[in-house]
């Protein structure tokens, strides 16, 4: 684990630990916001106290406080505060807040007075029947604990962007059709795009709600109904995703869109802006601030703003931000809404695979599917030789696949076919192919699929060895990470961007929702860099290439636009550079 994670973790155990005391909560979130801050940190902090601590004092949501205890981490390999915070604590308390359902307040509860210090405790002490006597844990709530409790054991708490947005996106279809609703959305961590989603939120606009949760409590795809309420209800799919519904007056929909959207550092935000100009904001709508402490909305306020986000903006001084960017990285200073870059501005794929490797389609059929999506070129690009799990391509079958490809490619008008391969960097930063052929090949993808625990020292290495090769357009999936799986390398990124940036090479976005690699917080961090993106799905099947919209979703959170994005570039200007690589000619 690199110094930025390990340190981030040690930040959110020192905010845990603090609700769990029932500390000041100005200090929790400076703790999450200083984790949120290392997480998505491009430079090493390890790096930086030792050769710039100026510059991390500069960054901003980091303050004194929490540099010094960066700093202390990195010349000590701990952080005293953790240490005193976490021993007012059994040791593994703060892993029962993982448990769905279980806030600060609940475990604290469990902790004083029902005898719980860890995840076993609580399994032991839930079937024993002494909780029974606690405050607020009637039979129906303990069952709920119970039954989350098995789940988190089972399931893990976090589900992919790339499986929980199809169920949303369903749902939501489905709760469009029920009459008397005029507005349905996925709001939360879907909507802002993370690469995890701990559970879906759903809103609807309707002046009939009782209908809308009926459906929803009564959905197949349901397992457990959760809560069932009037206005909210809460349910546990077959898959054991937990989605949430909210259902409110068309009137207040721009507000409980905002507000549920998040993120909840950027409605802080929101709030104390409308204060500083005599208003309230809630997730109700935005109201005149008349000095009466009761909610607005309970006195028949009719709000100033409230039907729709962009009324909020707009009377809140603000351009509308879109919800990528509502993390609290700086989109109040700068509002780069405008300027980021869409789906449609993707012109062709890049990174792609054939049944010649370990892909479902033909060559002709991956070529008909491209031109439906209405892109100008693909490249194929086939595993090399030294992934024999994937059916890697020696020599041999490297040459005769590539002679495949352009005779099926001479059967199609307008589209470019690029004769490509995505070749493993071996764990000394060679390339699984020698030079001599890779000069033979339109496009080059170099990937680390293999030695993924290596050193950062040890993996910044074999990078730039790959960045350095002249027929090298695109480095692969850089960290070969797999969400929920492994971490992949860890290799010093600045670096790595600045190479890419000075050599003319791409870095990629891997689309499938399994990899999102390059992360949200490298993308911004390559951009700021200089460095050149790719946006490829890695389709080993048709329905493969759908998953463009979350590599997208990535980016966006990255701050990334087209002009930076050489899948969105003009073919002329991508021909140059493409060639500029190597020696390679398109094959046509």
């Amino acid at each position: 684990m690199s110094a930025n994670a390990e340190i981030a973790k040690l930040f959110n155990q020192i905010a845990d630990a603090l609700e769990v005391l029932g500390e000041n909560q100005f200090k929790v979130m400076a703790h999450r916001k200083a984790a949120r801050m290392l997480e998505d940190l491009g430079d090493d902090v390890a790096e930086l106290c030792k050769s710039d601590p100026n510059k991390l004092k500069s960054i901003d949501g980091l303050g004194a406080s929490s540099v010094q205890k960066i700093q202390e981490f990195v010349a000590t390999g701990k952080i005293k505060a953790h240490e005193e915070v976490l021993a007012k604590l059994p040791p593994g308390l703060i892993d029962v807040l993982r448990v769905p359902g279980l806030g600060p307040k609940t475990v604290k509860l469990l902790w004083e007075q029902g005898g719980v210090a860890d995840l076993a405790t609580l399994k032991s002490q839930l079937a024993s029947g002494a909780l029974e006597k606690l405050p607020r844990m009637g039979a129906k709530t303990l069952q709920n604990i119970a039954e989350n409790l098995a789940f988190l054991e089972t399931a893990g708490d976090r589900a992919r962007l790339g499986d929980a947005m199809p169920i949303a996106e369903l749902l939501i279809t489905q709760l469009r059709a029920i009459q008397g609703v005029t507005q349905a959305e996925f709001a939360g961590s879907l909507r802002r795009g993370r690469e995890t989603i701990g559970d879906v939120d759903l809103l609807v606009a309707t002046e009939q709600p009782a209908c809308v949760m009926e459906f929803f409590c009564g959905h197949p795809l349901v397992a457990k109904v959760l809560v069932s309420g009037d206005t909210k209800s809460s349910v546990r799919l077959n898959s054991g995703l937990q989605v949430d519904l909210r259902a409110v007056p068309a009137v207040h929909w721009g507000a409980a869109l905002l507000y549920f959207t998040g993120s909840k550092d950027h409605n802080v935000i929101l709030r104390e802006r409308a204060i500083e100009r005599g208003m309230r904001l809630n997730e109700y709508g935005l109201y005149a601030d008349d000095g009466d402490a009761t909610p607005p909305q309970q006195r028949g306020v009719t709000p100033i703003a409230s039907k729709t986000e962009q009324d909020i903006y707009d009377k809140l001084g603000l351009e509308w931000i879109a919800p990528e960017l509502r993390e609290s990285h700086g989109e109040f200073e700068v509002n780069i809404t405008k300027q980021l870059i869409v789906q449609g501005d993707i012109r062709r794929e890049l990174h792609c695979h054939t049944t010649a490797s370990d892909g479902l389609l033909s060559i002709e059929k991956l070529i008909e599917t491209a031109q439906s999506r209405g892109f100008d070129a693909i490249a194929i690009t086939d595993h090399s030789r030294s992934s024999a799990q994937a059916n890697g391509l020696s020599l041999e079958r490297l040459r005769e696949h590539a002679a495949n490809i352009r005779a099926a490619a001479a059967k199609f008008k307008g589209i470019h076919v690029l004769v490509g391969s995505e070749v493993d960097i071996l764990a000394d930063g060679r390339l699984d192919y020698p030079d001599d052929v890779l000069a033979e090949l339109d496009w080059v993808v170099a990937s680390p699929h293999t030695a993924l625990k290596q050193t950062t020292e040890a993996a910044t290495t074999r990078l730039l060895a790959a960045i350095a090769n002249p027929f090298v357009h695109v480095i692969g999936h850089p960290t070969g990470r797999i969400l929920n799986g492994r971490p992949g390398l860890e290799p010093n990124m600045k670096h790595v961007i600045a190479a890419a940036a000075q050599a003319g090479v791409a870095l990629e976005i891997n689309c499938n929702p399994a990899r999102l690699d390059l992360r949200d917080a490298l993308v911004r961090a390559a951009h700021q860099g200089g460095a050149m993106i790719s946006i490829n799905t890695d389709a080993h099947d048709g329905n493969h290439f759908d998953f463009l919209r979350y590599g997208i979703l990535t980016a966006r959170r990255g701050c990334l636009d087209a002009k930076h994005c050489v899948n969105a570039w003009p073919w002329k200007k991508f021909e140059a550079w493409r060639v500029s690589r190597g020696r390679s000619q398109v094959k046509k």
